[in-house]
């Protein structure tokens, strides 16, 4: 049986033109600071963490992450890689209680998980091409004749320009579309006035008969949230997603009990215990997590077990290959998410220019190929020149001495 001989990891840093910040672009959990810098510096991000595992008869499984990619390839490379150096990849629930639980006094949310999740994504991989099956196959199989997906960006910006891009999506033969806030807390009632506006923007172009999806990402608080929810009913929202930050679980329960909009998050969430935690408070409609930072697949179906037994859908963050193919795999994944193809502008859009083979929806739809082994993915070389890839961090300590 193969064991795991390598792991390498790379930081793709983006270094090619890049769409300009813009004033209540999106709502975000920097906003309620009174600093005078830019609150979107905390939503951008524009470099990205490949790992490769290689094993000791030459099959490659590819992971990735996108949050802090330098200290998550510092923690694999120091912390990790010995742990999973010499295991069997088929072994991937041992080797993912190892990493869990030898890094849990520090690593059990956030980056430790984020790092954790970059080489279990890699093991499925590696899994899928020894025996030569998409992922989704060995997960459970196909549970849909194709995913439908709703188009996520819509983000504030001029009226016009607002309408013209939800009309493109309509054109493309999009059915559901998710749409961004810009205004919050310390904008006062002005700015809930102007993200009204934006809701009665997007929802004239779309239509009645679509499903809207309304994006906060944590940069509402919950008296502002209890405000806005009665004054956005009117669009009939399928959700409200991320109006306060990720610890506020209880602000999550309040709102969602409110039963006027089903609200929804996850997406800051890391590991099955809090998600546990959300769906026995009935916190969240809808479970939001995405793959890539809450521990890969293993952990994934856990969490997507738990949040069926509660009736709560899944519908993994970002869209993206290691998230489409648990939605394929399980019922209770209905839909997807799906950033269209854009210059480079938050940074959800660095996985188009980094790998191949995430499918391109047709009519709101994508799918997924019985034939592609593994995840589908390769990395490219198309753009290569318009990164910096990182290999090594040097770390360098000063020492201060007091005599």
């Amino acid at each position: 049986m193969s064991k795991i001989k390598e792991i390498r990891t790379k930081v793709y840093q983006w270094n090619g033109k890049t769409v300009p910040p813009q004033n209540n672009f999106c709502t975000n959990a920097s906003d309620l600071l009174f600093e005078k810098s830019d609150a979107m510096g905390s939503f951008r991000f524009h470099e990205w963490l490949i790992c490769e595992i290689e094993t000791d008869d030459g099959v490659i499984g590819i992971g990735n992450a996108a949050l802090a990619p330098q200290i998550a390839k510092k923690t694999i490379d120091t912390y990790l890689k010995p742990l999973v150096i010499g295991e069997d990849p088929f072994d991937y629930a041992y080797i993912w209680e190892k990493m869990y639980r030898r890094t849990h006094a520090w690593g059990r949310r956030g980056i430790g998980m984020v790092a954790i999740s970059a080489i279990d994504i890699a093991i499925w991989d590696i899994m899928g091409k020894v025996t030569k099956k998409p992922v989704f196959k060995l997960l459970g199989g196909r549970t849909k004749e194709k995913i439908p997906v709703y188009a996520s960006k819509l983000y504030s910006q001029p009226i016009k320009d607002l309408q013209k891009e939800a009309e493109s999506y309509v054109k493309q033969g999009f059915k559901m579309f998710k749409m961004r806030f810009g205004w919050g807390p310390k904008d006062g009632p002005d700015g809930m006035k102007k993200n009204i506006t934006l809701a009665e923007a997007v929802r004239e172009v779309i239509g009645e008969d679509t499903d809207l999806m309304m994006e906060c990402y944590m940069g509402w608080n919950l008296d502002y949230a209890k405000r806005m929810i009665p004054k956005l009913m009117k669009f009939n929202p399928r959700w409200l997603e991320e109006p306060v930050i990720a610890d506020d679980i209880h602000g999550y329960e309040e709102l969602n009990k409110m039963n006027m909009i089903p609200i929804s998050g996850g997406e800051h969430e890391f590991n099955i215990f809090g998600f546990k935690q959300l769906l026995d408070l009935k916190a969240v409609s809808y479970i939001q997590y995405d793959n890539n930072r809450v521990g890969g697949f293993t952990a994934a179906q856990k969490i997507n077990a738990i949040a069926e037994a509660h009736q709560v859908p899944v519908i993994p963050h970002a869209g993206q290959m290691h998230n489409y193919h648990l939605t394929m795999s399980n019922f209770n994944c209905p839909i997807s998410e799906f950033f269209p193809v854009h210059d480079v502008e938050i940074g959800n859009e660095l996985f188009y220019y980094i790998f191949e083979g995430d499918p391109a929806p047709k009519d709101g739809f994508i799918d997924l190929d019985d034939n592609k082994p593994g995840l589908g993915l390769t990395i490219t070389d198309k753009y290569k020149s318009v990164f910096k890839i990182i290999e090594y961090l040097i770390v360098i300590y000063f020492f201060k001495c007091w005599h």
